[in-house]
């Protein structure tokens, strides 16, 4: 099967892979090249796939989508980090997990001092009216 996994800005990952595993709502679920087509809302977790030389990858993933159209399996998702095991998958979703909240806090700061000065000219502009 080709595996491709989509991201709003790019594509994450585009390989082979003869078994792919993920989670839907109502639990796992497990596809094969020759299953039925299959789409289904994907919750956030690990999606395991192997390989055409048998090696398990593992890519923890956000909430997305998955469609299985013949031997084409496509995963769209907000956000996915990939890792040959678990452990350092772990290591590498926590680091990016402490960047975007970085990220946030920067954000609100600056959206934060945006609102006070607006706030601030409004004013300055009531007390030009009266």
């Amino acid at each position: 099967m080709k595996l491709k996994i989509l991201l709003p800005s790019e594509v994450f990952l585009e390989t082979s892979a003869t078994k792919i595993v993920a989670e839907a709502e109502n639990g796992y679920f497990c596809l094969e090249p020759r299953h039925v087509d299959f789409v289904t809302a994907l919750v956030a977790g690990v999606l395991t796939y192997v390989d055409e030389q048998k090696r398990t990858w593992y890519v923890a993933i956000d909430e997305g989508i998955l469609v299985k159209s013949g031997f084409q399996v496509h995963i769209s998702t907000y956000k996915a980090v990939k890792g040959a095991c678990l452990e350092t998958l772990k290591q590498q979703v926590e680091t990016e997990i402490l960047q975007l909240d970085e990220i946030e806090r920067t954000t609100r700061s600056v959206l934060a001092r945006l609102e006070a000065g607006i706030l601030r000219r409004y004013g300055e502009f009531r007390e030009v009216l009266k």
